[in-house]
């Protein structure tokens, strides 16, 4: 099986998180791209201020690689306004695919109204410009009956509100990575959370991220019905090693 082709390879650490300067995060980026570039990995997932270097680095190498970025990246909590505006800046840079994490605390606490509004709004956004959307839940952060309704809204949501072309450029994605979990539970994909996601998606599709750490898993995700991969061990995964990197 050719899983380059379904991976997204991902460094989402800030300067701050990783305690290297703001130029060493973008060299740490333009290897991860040129890691994509040699290996056919379908994109690479990088957070929205390096954007705008990295789509340049691609073209200059008249590559094929898609950029994606992340945004309300990690909590969610951000207002509607404020994804907007990050995601617009995002789309300004040249992103290509944008992954929203959605605002989970509001859908738990009841505030679907707001998680429908923002949904809408901003997945309406992304089509407008030709973009993929993709929508993190952070299944950790839910119960399983939580993630099957939360999934099964975005897709109601989804084919009350666009069209059925545009349904395929639509995913609901696990997780963000980031998530502080409690007694060493995954805080990523788990085959589990993925089945409920994908018994309750509909016709979008689905993005595992965070815990895919082996060949065997990623081709088991893949045969499942995932469509996408996020993970940090990409190169890892198609020279069919295993990794202990975190995402």
């Amino acid at each position: 099986m050719n899983i380059a082709q379904y991976l997204d390879s991902t460094y989402l650490k800030t300067p701050e998180q990783s305690g290297i300067s703001n130029e060493e995060t973008l060299q740490v980026n333009k290897k991860l791209t040129q890691e994509a570039i040699d290996n056919g990995i379908f994109a690479v997932m990088i957070r929205p201020d390096y954007v705008a270097e990295i789509k340049k680095y691609i073209q200059e190498r008249n590559s094929n690689v898609v950029v994606g970025t992340v945004i309300g990246f990690h909590e969610g909590t951000y207002s509607i306004d404020e994804k907007l505006t990050e995601a617009s800046k995002a789309i300004e840079d040249g992103a290509d695919e944008l992954d929203f994490v959605i605002n989970y605390n509001a859908y738990i606490q009841g505030e679907t109204d707001l998680v429908k509004e923002e949904f809408v709004k901003c997945t309406k956004l992304a089509l407008e410009n030709h973009k993929i959307a993709k929508w993190i839940i952070e299944i950790a952060a839910l119960t399983d009956a939580q993630i099957a309704d939360l999934t099964k809204k975005i897709s109601t949501w989804a084919e009350e509100n666009f069209s059925e072309n545009d349904w395929s450029k639509i995913f609901v994605k696990s997780s963000t990575g980031f998530y502080q979990t409690t007694d060493g539970k995954p805080n990523g994909a788990t085959f589990e959370g993925v089945k409920i996601m994908l018994d309750n998606a509909g016709k979008l599709p689905v993005k595992a991220a965070g815990g895919v750490r082996t060949p065997e898993d990623a081709e088991k995700m893949i045969s499942m019905g995932v469509k996408r991969i996020g993970t940090s061990s990409a190169l890892a995964l198609i020279k069919n090693e295993s990794s202990s990197e975190g995402y």
